[in-house]
């Protein structure tokens, strides 16, 4: 600059200020509105990005319903006829593609794997002749509880029976066994699992989460979304998870699915949050979003839960797309968008990366005028762009987009059916059995009656075959209900369909078995004012009891229905949850003891609806105004409590001992060491949980009476001995979030508990520096 005049030197000097603020001032912009988002530097990507228009970049970000590619008639009649065959409408999936580039299809009930197969690979190649950069589409849908969209798949156990084996290796072969079923037939992408922690025992969704606690949550969710994406048997074709409902959805303050929430950020931060941060860290691709609000903002429209939050401290890389209908729902639901448009832009300003609209492409005509009006600048657009086309890289669909028929030996194998009976046989809990009144003789007469006795449907709930299944047809001809179940494990079993035919058989059987609970219901559908079982179904309990029989209830449900007035006559109570197709044989089997029943419960079973907490509640729940009395009514809160779950054999805890009695870096102790030993006491072989619990005796921040921090299940032989090991991590064991998110580890005492034995230790935290 020395060759310069000073007139010169000044005027450029401007300039570069003028640049440099500006540059600035962008920056500043561009995180505000989250363009500046995470996002992995891909070479394929950006040279495909810089080919395409505005209208191919929008038809990427846009999800549409499959139904949009049928025939009317065939709308109806898929719902009705379970021999229907889907049809793709050729000219109808051409004019979509043509004029609005759509880049993911989703939705389906059980086709056959052939049906699939031809729909999809015909969906893909007429994509692949219109589309101007042959950009695949990729297909979601709701494979829940196994391939239950596929006529032939394996449907297992719904998650919060999964949830009641305690066993992570189960969860990974379920997602291993879903994605080998299904991800060849173009079922790319797969919208599973269901992280919302199942708090709130009226919520609709119940079944379909893994239960109350944030830890047992966090494993599970972790080892079925690997399951899913490390599934390597069907290559090249792969199938990709989704972290949903990103969060705090399963909580409604008044009970009704996508009601409003409010809930307090430090318990949304320590509750609430870590299965989804678990799944980050286990490398989920694609995330959904909690439909509600959230303390008064809707999620979908929440830049600093869908940005701040999951971009920057989280480190989420991948897809983030709407639930179903989402963001015009915050015009037509939330009332916070004048306009369907405005809707559009909070929600894309938000972070949303993909619609799914999912029976309309207004989506498309507002993005493109947001775009061209200025309002959302085109990096917003590309960056959602980019981390979709990377998930269509990542997924193999550049590589192989069309699917196959190669495959179909993967599909319901005999293993896999082994592995569904193993898993539902472990998410079955006995709750109660007086008098070790099971298990029954093979050869006593028995009494089966109740809604759910012979309905195959009543044992997969929603998700299953439909959505929402009236009647069995959908259902596989082999598959046994209870009481066929129940005619090949006992030598007499006859069935009483009314309260009549109860009364007049009851004289002549040893016992009465009640298979009670719910009908099929998925989402808003089965929202409910009273957890109490129906009054038609209490009074067919109290007939029973009546007759002077011992009964077992069956409860089959996707939560805990309560039945606080007979509960403590019943003699003997099975939880079976929606325990799939194999559910009626797994249940049949614990009655006749040849399965040892070895389950515990993922949540806490409430006695009365009035007060439903969970076993992580905080100590001022009970004060010396009112103190904990498990014999006052007033004040009985649970028939069971968080992992119970009992068993045919008895186990007894001893000799918890640990390394020391305190941990700290500066003192140069990272870790203790704890063990227990857990006896088999009993007469016969038993898989026993061993549920590790935390108290933190004082905190900045009002703690809860304990956390379950560890478990691991085991079979123990009649009469042996197992040591059971814990290792206590501070950082992981001993933290918990501040109302910030901020990481807390305080000094203090702790108290492990394990099978009602427990020891006192501290943690000396760091001095702080001078």
């Amino acid at each position: 600059m020395r060759n310069l005049s000073n007139a010169m030197k000044k005027h450029l000097t401007i300039i570069i200020l003028i640049i440099f603020t500006a540059c600035q001032e962008n920056q500043e912009t561009t995180e505000e509105h989250g363009i500046k988002g995470l996002y992995e530097y891909d070479e394929r990507v950006e040279k495909l990005v810089r080919k395409m228009s505005l209208e191919e970049k929008i038809g990427q970000m846009t999800q549409l319903d499959f139904s949009l590619l049928l025939d009317s008639a065939d709308k109806k009649n898929m719902y009705q006829d379970p021999t229907y065959k889907l049809k793709l409408n050729k000219e109808l999936a051409k004019e979509l593609i043509s004029k609005y580039y759509i880049g993911s299809f989703l939705n389906g009930i059980a086709f056959s794997s052939q049906n699939w197969f031809e729909f999809c690979y015909q969906l893909q190649e007429i994509n692949l002749e219109t589309h101007p950069n042959q950009i695949p589409i990729i297909y979601g849908i709701d494979h829940v509880h196994g391939a239950n969209y596929i006529k032939e798949g394996t449907v297992f156990p719904h998650q919060i029976n999964q949830a009641a084996t305690f066993d992570t290796s189960l969860a990974r072969n379920i997602g291993e066994i879903t994605a080998a079923e299904a991800c060849h037939l173009g079922h790319t992408w797969n919208f599973a699992p269901i992280l919302d922690i199942g708090r709130n025992k009226f919520w609709s969704r119940f079944y379909e989460t893994y239960g109350e606690d944030p830890w047992l949550a966090s494993r599970m969710g972790e080892s079925f979304i690997k399951g899913i994406q490390e599934y390597n048997g069907t290559k090249p074709y792969k199938m990709v998870a989704c972290a949903k409902h990103f969060f705090g959805y399963s909580d409604p303050k008044w009970n009704y699915d996508r009601a409003p929430i409010e809930i307090a950020p430090q318990t949304l931060y320590e509750i609430f949050l870590p299965p989804f941060k678990s799944a980050v860290q286990a490398g989920v691709r694609t995330f959904m979003v909690n439909s509600a609000e959230i303390n008064g903002i809707p999620v979908h429209a929440n830049y600093d839960i869908l940005t701040k939050l999951l971009r920057f401290e989280m480190g989420f890389e991948g897809v983030v797309v709407s639930d179903w209908e989402d963001i015009i729902r915050l015009h037509t639901v939330h009332k916070i968008a004048s306009t369907p448009k405005e809707a559009v832009y909070l929600a894309i300003m938000a972070g949303i990366d993909m619609s799914m609209t999912p029976y309309t492409t207004s989506f498309c005509d507002y993005l493109k005028e947001l775009v061209l009006e200025g309002r959302i600048p085109l990096d917003r657009i590309d960056l959602s762009v980019k981390r979709i086309l990377k998930l269509k890289f990542d997924a193999g669909l550049f590589e192989q987009p069309y699917p196959t028929d190669k495959f179909f030996n993967k599909i319901n194998r005999t293993e896999h059916q082994g592995i569904n009976l193993s898993i539902a046989r472990q998410s079955i809990v006995l709750m109660k059995n007086e008098k070790n009144i099971l298990p029954l003789s093979k050869n006593q007469k028995i009494l089966l009656a109740g809604p759910a006795a012979h309905s195959k449907r009543h044992l997969t709930g929603g998700w299953s075959y439909l959505w929402i299944a009236t009647q069995d047809n959908f259902h596989p001809s082999d598959m046994l209900t209870l009481y066929d179940a129940m005619k090949k494990e006992f030598q007499s079993v006859e069935l009483a369909t009314d309260i009549n035919t109860l009364r007049s058989k009851a004289n002549s059987v040893s016992a009465i078995v009640l298979a009670v609970g719910e009908a099929p219901y998925a989402e808003g559908f089965g929202s409910i004012n009273d957890l109490d079982l129906d009054k038609d179904q209490q009074l067919l309990i109290e007939t029973a009891l009546s007759t002077g029989k011992p009964v077992i209830v069956v409860m089959i449900a996707g939560r805990p229905r309560t039945i606080p007035t007979l509960y403590d006559k019943i003699h003997a109570m099975l939880w079976a949850g929606l325990p799939g197709t194999q559910g009626g044989i797994a249940i049949a089997e614990i009655l006749s003891g040849k399965e040892n029943p070895s389950a515990k419960l993922p949540f806490s079973y409430p006695y009365k609806q009035g007060k439903t907490l969970p076993y992580y509640h905080k100590f001022s729940e009970f004060s010396p105004m009112h103190p904990y009395q498990p014999h006052d009514e007033r004040l009985r809160f649970w028939i069971a409590p968080f992992g119970h779950g009992l068993s045919y054999t008895q186990f007894e805890y001893s000799d918890l001992i640990l390394s020391d009695t305190i941990v700290g870096a500066h003192v140069g102790l990272q870790t203790i060491t704890a063990r227990v030993t857990v006896t088999n006491t009993g007469k016969r072989d038993g898989k026993e949980t061993v549920l590790w619990y935390i108290s933190d005796e004082y905190g900045s921040y009002t703690r809860p009476v304990k956390m379950l921090k560890h478990f691991e299940k085991q079979e123990i032989k009649a009469g042996e001995s197992v040591v059971f090991t814990f290792i206590i991590e501070p950082n992981t064991h001993l933290s918990y979030s501040a109302e910030n998110g901020e990481t807390l580890i305080e000094a203090g005492s702790f108290v492990l508990q394990v099978g009602g034995l427990s020891k006192r230790f501290v943690y000396a935290a760091e001095p702080e520096k001078p």
